[in-house]
């Protein structure tokens, strides 16, 4: 099984896939369960960036909040997710994946519960803030754990297939949550909800995943690269969420983006110099990586913003309840499942790069159909038709992006790995809403300046946004052309790890 300790001569001899081998561990009973408890924490991760948005109203009103606060509230969470991401995603390498991701599903635990009961608005933007944190340790562990039981070639592909899907259809699948938890239990259970199926996946952690080594000194750790990745990393995201509401040009916006210069230039000498670095930055030779990442963070931009600006027109000018707007992205949902469970196949054929470069045009497409809403839209002819499309690529590009960036990583880099993929997305989901609401609100107040009618403005505003949104996927697919093309395998022409990626965790 894909459980057994590793046989260099197997390895060597290439005979694991050919007949009379044992069966892969995706094959296995057990296999499957791990896969799912996995694409669980993953799940829970992703979902709470976007279930409280439909739900901000009553939020709002329950717990008095200001309109200038009351952006804290989903905005909190991905501060600190994103700022912490790479700690997260070196921790799980160095103390240990199991061990890590235990501990921050203990906390998202605990804050989620604590936001569910607060009776403040602070309360609960505390909580959001831990919450952020608990997911940040979370996620990285959870891939390098799927990169590392999960052996390259068919297991490897089928799993990110999977997760991929996952990650494509949680935004959508938040909103609908969101909108079926708040009109029915109250929105205190988008927080609380995440409490029992926590518990769940401990208890799975326990049964599933071994317990890992603990590699790394207390002596050796870089807690000076630590705190100016994280420092810098937080001031980033931070001046990012405020730019929209102070001014791209305040001093405010240009001192933070200054500053966060200045901490990771200072990160970057740092690991340099470190004898065990918190970023090795050896794992940027990996080839395609860098790129890879980058082409995400220009494409999660353009796609966190879709469903940001979206949902703001099923609401505010179409008249959805949350629940209707939840609902509405159902066919999205059902569309990156199919079209994430298909591309495993496709990746054995042409391989990443032919798929991330189409499936972006693709999204692109489909969202630059969608910013030609008008006022008076109708679901059928204005949304569906342009959902769908945008379902087909978000489907393919997730699982695509997700093997490219995670190919001929070693082991022990795979939580880092995991780590930077994931704060592309996180940087990327605030890097474009600080751009797209600047780019809605001035279309809307010019318009309102000129008397048009307010829902017209506000139509005209996200969907100028909207438009942008699309460049960003096309811009994003031409970065994508540099990437590496792997089918989620050692290339020849590029070095292997001579260690197995299906070493299992210990």
């Amino acid at each position: 099984m894909g459980r057994d300790e590793f046989d260099p001569e197997v390895f060597m001899t290439d005979t694991t896939d050919k007949a009379g081998a044992q069966p892969s561990f995706l094959a296995t009973g057990r296999g499957k369960l791990t896969l799912t408890l996995l694409c669980a924490i993953a799940f829970l991760d992703f979902i709470d960036a976007s279930i409280v948005n439909v739900a901000l109203p009553a939020v709002r009103q329950d717990l008095d909040f200001s309109v200038q606060d009351l952006q804290w509230v989903p905005s909190g969470y991905l501060l600190t997710y994103g700022g912490f991401m790479l700690l997260g995603g070196r921790l799980a390498d160095l103390l240990g994946r199991r061990r890590v991701v235990l501990a921050g599903t203990v906390l998202f635990s605990l804050s989620s519960l604590v936001g569910g009961l607060a009776i403040t608005s602070g309360m609960l933007v505390g909580a959001r803030l831990a919450q952020g944190a608990g997911a940040a340790l979370m996620l990285p562990g959870t891939l390098s754990i799927l990169t590392t039981m999960f052996k390259e070639g068919g297991d490897r592909a089928k799993a990110l297939g999977v997760w991929g899907g996952v990650a494509g259809g949680a935004s959508a699948a938040g909103v609908l949550l969101g909108g079926l938890l708040t009109d029915g239990l109250g929105w205190r259970w988008v927080m609380l909800v995440n409490v029992p199926v926590s518990a769940l996946v401990i208890i799975g952690l326990f049964l599933l995943v071994d317990g890992d080594r603990r590699s790394a000194r207390r002596a050796s750790f870089d807690v000076g690269g630590t705190v100016l990745v994280t420092g810098g990393m937080l001031l980033l995201v931070f001046t990012l969420v405020k730019a929209p509401e102070v001014g791209w040009g305040s001093v405010r916006t240009i001192g933070g983006l200054a500053g966060t210069a200045v901490l990771l230039a200072a990160f970057a000498v740092n690991e340099q110099r470190h004898r065990s670095p918190l970023l090795p930055l050896s794992i940027f030779r990996v080839r395609g990586l860098a790129v890879t990442d980058v082409a995400y963070l220009v494409a999660v931009a353009g796609l966190a913003s879709m469903f940001f600006f979206l949902s703001l027109y099923m609401v505010n000018i179409l008249g959805y309840s949350p629940l209707k707007t939840g609902t509405a992205y159902l066919p999205l949902c059902f569309g990156v499942g199919i079209a994430a469970g298909l591309t495993p196949r496709l990746l054995a054929r042409t391989g990443t790069r032919p798929l991330i470069v189409g499936s972006l045009l693709v999204t692109g497409a489909g969202i630059f159909w969608l910013s030609r809403i008008p006022v008076d839209g109708a679901y059928l002819t204005d949304l569906l038709p342009g959902l769908l499309v945008t379902s087909l690529g978000l489907g393919v590009v997730f699982v695509a992006i997700t093997t490219a960036a995670n190919a001929n990583v070693p082991p022990d880099q795979a939580g880092l790995a995991a780590a930077l993929l994931n704060a592309s997305q996180q940087i990327g989901g605030a890097l474009g809403l600080a751009i797209f609401s600047a780019v809605a609100t001035s279309r809307t107040d010019a318009l309102i300046a000129d008397g048009k009618p307010v829902p017209e403005a506000l139509t005209s505003g996200f969907a100028r946004a909207l438009l942008v949104c699309s460049v960003f996927l096309a811009v994003a697919a031409v970065v994508a052309l540099r990437s590496a093309n792997t089918r989620g395998e050692a290339s020849g022409a590029e070095t292997p790890d001579p260690r197995p990626e299906a070493l299992p965790v210990k």
